[in-house]
Protein backbone atom coordinates (compact mmCIF):
# COMPACT_ATOMS: atom_id res chain seq x y z
CA UNK A 1 0.00 0.00 0.00
CA UNK A 2 1.10 3.44 -1.18
CA UNK A 3 0.52 5.71 2.13
CA UNK A 4 2.50 8.23 4.22
CA UNK A 5 1.66 10.09 7.74
CA UNK A 6 3.34 13.60 8.22
CA UNK A 7 2.78 16.11 11.41
CA UNK A 8 4.34 19.55 10.62
CA UNK A 9 4.23 22.08 13.26
CA UNK A 10 5.42 25.74 13.33
CA UNK A 11 4.71 29.24 15.29
CA UNK A 12 1.70 29.71 12.32
CA UNK A 13 0.17 25.70 11.74
CA UNK A 14 -0.13 22.47 13.24
CA UNK A 15 -0.96 19.87 10.57
CA UNK A 16 -1.51 16.10 10.56
CA UNK A 17 -2.31 13.94 7.14
CA UNK A 18 -2.23 10.54 6.61
CA UNK A 19 -2.47 9.82 2.95
CA UNK A 20 -3.64 6.31 1.42
CA UNK A 21 -3.13 6.05 -2.48
CA UNK A 22 -4.41 2.78 -2.92
CA UNK A 23 -7.71 3.23 -0.83
CA UNK A 24 -10.68 5.83 -1.23
CA UNK A 25 -11.60 5.67 2.70
CA UNK A 26 -11.36 7.38 4.89
CA UNK A 27 -11.69 11.10 3.82
CA UNK A 28 -11.70 13.37 6.32
CA UNK A 29 -10.88 17.30 5.72
CA UNK A 30 -10.63 19.68 8.93
CA UNK A 31 -8.50 22.60 8.00
CA UNK A 32 -11.00 25.51 9.39
CA UNK A 33 -11.50 27.05 6.42
CA UNK A 34 -14.79 25.63 5.24
CA UNK A 35 -14.70 26.09 1.16
CA UNK A 36 -10.64 24.81 1.12
CA UNK A 37 -12.27 21.88 2.95
CA UNK A 38 -14.68 21.23 0.30
CA UNK A 39 -12.24 21.79 -2.37
CA UNK A 40 -9.33 18.67 -0.63
CA UNK A 41 -12.74 16.95 -0.66
CA UNK A 42 -12.90 16.82 -4.10
CA UNK A 43 -9.27 16.24 -4.91
CA UNK A 44 -9.44 13.11 -2.89
CA UNK A 45 -12.66 12.03 -4.24
CA UNK A 46 -11.86 12.67 -7.73
CA UNK A 47 -8.06 11.58 -7.67
CA UNK A 48 -9.89 8.23 -5.71
CA UNK A 49 -7.87 8.41 -2.74
CA UNK A 50 -7.66 8.31 0.91
CA UNK A 51 -6.88 11.92 2.80
CA UNK A 52 -7.37 12.68 6.14
CA UNK A 53 -6.43 16.40 7.04
CA UNK A 54 -6.48 18.34 10.70
CA UNK A 55 -4.81 21.84 10.33
CA UNK A 56 -4.96 24.55 12.77
CA UNK A 57 -3.75 27.75 11.86
CA UNK A 58 -2.80 31.58 13.01
CA UNK A 59 -6.64 32.56 11.66
CA UNK A 60 -6.35 35.99 13.84
CA UNK A 61 -3.95 36.59 10.62
CA UNK A 62 -5.94 34.94 8.39
CA UNK A 63 -6.21 31.87 6.22
CA UNK A 64 -3.35 32.32 3.93
CA UNK A 65 -0.69 30.05 6.31
CA UNK A 66 -2.91 27.44 7.03
CA UNK A 67 -4.05 26.87 3.10
CA UNK A 68 -0.50 27.24 1.43
CA UNK A 69 1.18 24.78 4.75
CA UNK A 70 -1.45 22.19 4.00
CA UNK A 71 -0.58 22.35 0.57
CA UNK A 72 3.31 21.71 1.52
CA UNK A 73 1.97 18.66 3.71
CA UNK A 74 0.05 17.17 1.00
CA UNK A 75 3.23 17.30 -1.45
CA UNK A 76 5.23 15.96 1.15
CA UNK A 77 2.93 12.68 2.00
CA UNK A 78 2.21 12.42 -1.88
CA UNK A 79 6.13 12.30 -2.69
CA UNK A 80 6.81 10.17 0.03
CA UNK A 81 3.43 7.60 -0.52
CA UNK A 82 4.88 7.46 -4.46
CA UNK A 83 7.86 5.91 -3.41
CA UNK A 84 10.30 5.22 -6.51
CA UNK A 85 7.10 5.47 -9.01
CA UNK A 86 7.88 2.28 -10.79
CA UNK A 87 4.99 1.02 -13.02
CA UNK A 88 2.91 4.35 -12.97
CA UNK A 89 1.68 6.29 -15.79
CA UNK A 90 3.83 9.83 -15.13
CA UNK A 91 1.11 11.51 -16.94
CA UNK A 92 -2.62 12.59 -16.42
CA UNK A 93 -4.60 14.85 -17.89
CA UNK A 94 -8.16 16.13 -17.28
CA UNK A 95 -10.78 18.70 -18.33
CA UNK A 96 -13.67 19.14 -15.74
CA UNK A 97 -16.91 21.44 -16.32
CA UNK A 98 -18.59 22.69 -13.99
CA UNK A 99 -22.05 24.23 -15.24
CA UNK A 100 -20.41 27.12 -17.59
CA UNK A 101 -16.83 26.79 -15.77
CA UNK A 102 -14.28 24.17 -17.93
CA UNK A 103 -10.70 23.66 -15.92
CA UNK A 104 -7.99 21.30 -17.16
CA UNK A 105 -5.18 20.25 -15.11
CA UNK A 106 -2.28 18.46 -16.83
CA UNK A 107 0.65 17.16 -14.64
CA UNK A 108 4.43 15.01 -15.08
CA UNK A 109 5.26 13.04 -12.10
CA UNK A 110 8.80 13.81 -13.31
CA UNK A 111 10.73 14.83 -10.28
CA UNK A 112 11.26 18.27 -11.09
CA UNK A 113 8.76 21.33 -9.35
CA UNK A 114 7.58 23.92 -11.78
CA UNK A 115 3.82 24.98 -11.44
CA UNK A 116 1.82 27.44 -14.38
CA UNK A 117 -1.33 28.59 -13.05
CA UNK A 118 -3.71 30.22 -15.53
CA UNK A 119 -7.29 31.73 -13.72
CA UNK A 120 -8.71 34.99 -13.00
CA UNK A 121 -10.89 35.15 -10.13
CA UNK A 122 -13.48 38.12 -10.25
CA UNK A 123 -14.62 36.91 -6.30
CA UNK A 124 -12.03 37.55 -4.17
CA UNK A 125 -13.65 35.59 -0.88
CA UNK A 126 -15.34 32.55 -0.92
CA UNK A 127 -16.42 32.17 2.62
CA UNK A 128 -13.00 32.53 5.34
CA UNK A 129 -10.97 31.67 2.02
CA UNK A 130 -9.18 34.53 -0.14
CA UNK A 131 -9.56 32.98 -4.07
CA UNK A 132 -5.76 34.04 -4.56
CA UNK A 133 -4.62 31.23 -2.33
CA UNK A 134 -5.74 28.57 -4.77
CA UNK A 135 -2.42 29.74 -6.74
CA UNK A 136 -0.73 29.26 -3.70
CA UNK A 137 -1.78 25.78 -2.65
CA UNK A 138 -1.26 24.54 -5.86
CA UNK A 139 2.28 25.95 -6.10
CA UNK A 140 2.85 24.91 -2.88
CA UNK A 141 1.77 21.33 -3.80
CA UNK A 142 3.76 21.60 -7.04
CA UNK A 143 7.16 22.24 -5.61
CA UNK A 144 6.08 19.36 -2.74
CA UNK A 145 5.03 16.34 -4.91
CA UNK A 146 8.12 17.30 -7.39
CA UNK A 147 5.81 17.38 -10.55
CA UNK A 148 5.29 19.44 -13.04
CA UNK A 149 1.71 20.53 -12.72
CA UNK A 150 -0.50 22.87 -15.51
CA UNK A 151 -4.26 24.39 -14.08
CA UNK A 152 -6.05 26.76 -16.55
CA UNK A 153 -9.76 28.33 -16.49
CA UNK A 154 -10.61 27.18 -20.32
CA UNK A 155 -13.40 29.47 -19.48
CA UNK A 156 -15.95 30.21 -17.05
CA UNK A 157 -17.74 33.30 -15.00
CA UNK A 158 -18.61 32.05 -11.27
CA UNK A 159 -15.49 31.70 -9.07
CA UNK A 160 -16.66 28.90 -6.93
CA UNK A 161 -17.21 26.84 -9.93
CA UNK A 162 -13.70 27.81 -11.47
CA UNK A 163 -12.24 26.74 -8.34
CA UNK A 164 -14.23 23.83 -8.24
CA UNK A 165 -13.32 22.69 -11.76
CA UNK A 166 -9.15 23.15 -11.13
CA UNK A 167 -10.07 20.72 -8.00
CA UNK A 168 -11.26 18.04 -9.46
CA UNK A 169 -9.21 18.51 -12.84
CA UNK A 170 -6.23 17.97 -10.72
CA UNK A 171 -7.29 15.13 -8.86
CA UNK A 172 -8.72 13.09 -12.09
CA UNK A 173 -5.19 14.05 -13.93
CA UNK A 174 -3.34 12.87 -10.44
CA UNK A 175 -5.30 9.73 -10.16
CA UNK A 176 -4.53 9.05 -13.92
CA UNK A 177 -0.62 9.78 -13.06
CA UNK A 178 -0.19 7.59 -10.01
CA UNK A 179 -2.03 4.34 -11.54
CA UNK A 180 -0.01 1.55 -11.99
CA UNK A 181 0.22 0.36 -15.71
CA UNK A 182 1.34 -3.34 -16.21
CA UNK A 183 2.77 -2.67 -19.08
CA UNK A 184 5.33 -0.33 -17.93
CA UNK A 185 8.80 -2.38 -17.05
CA UNK A 186 10.36 -0.25 -14.05
CA UNK A 187 9.82 3.60 -14.01
CA UNK A 188 8.00 5.26 -17.14
CA UNK A 189 11.50 7.47 -18.26
CA UNK A 190 14.46 7.08 -20.39
CA UNK A 191 16.45 7.83 -17.42
CA UNK A 192 15.83 5.43 -15.23
CA UNK A 193 14.43 7.47 -12.19
CA UNK A 194 11.98 9.93 -11.99
CA UNK A 195 13.54 12.42 -9.09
Amino acid sequence: MRTAKIERKTFETSIELAINLDAQEPVDIATGVGFFDHMLTLFARHGRLSLVVKADGDFDVDSHHTVEDVGIVLGMAIREALGDKVGINRYGTSFVPMDESLGMASLDLSGRSYLVFDAVFDNPKLGVFDTELTEEFFQALAFNVQMNLHVKIIHGKNTHHKIESLFKATGRAFREAITINPEIKGVNSTKGVLE
